[in-house]
């Protein structure tokens, strides 16, 4: 079975002010082929960084994802994708 592109914006999900650390999240599905704005993303997670008290967003390598659903087969029907982002001055 062949997916569909699916325009995907992470948001807020997570993080830690102590840590200065931001979750930034977005959902896809098995059948999604999902076209990620990062830029979106990078933009919000530095606007929380910036209510902290800092001034930038720099987000670690690679993503998270998390099976949130699965198929009888055990592949993941649902999941949720996350990068994180260090607050830094």
């Amino acid at each position: 079975m062949a997916g569909c592109e699916a325009q995907k914006t992470p948001v807020p999900t997570g993080g830690s002010r102590s840590d200065a650390l931001v979750e930034m999240s977005f959902d896809v599905s098995a059948l999604e082929i999902p076209v990620v704005d990062w830029e979106t993303a990078a933009k919000s997670a530095t606007k929380r960084c910036n209510a902290w008290g800092y001034r930038h967003a720099d987000p670690f390598e690679g993503t998270k994802t998390q099976c949130q659903s699965t198929d009888i087969y055990g592949g993941c029907n649902y999941a949720t994708v996350t990068r994180v982002y260090q607050c830094i001055n």
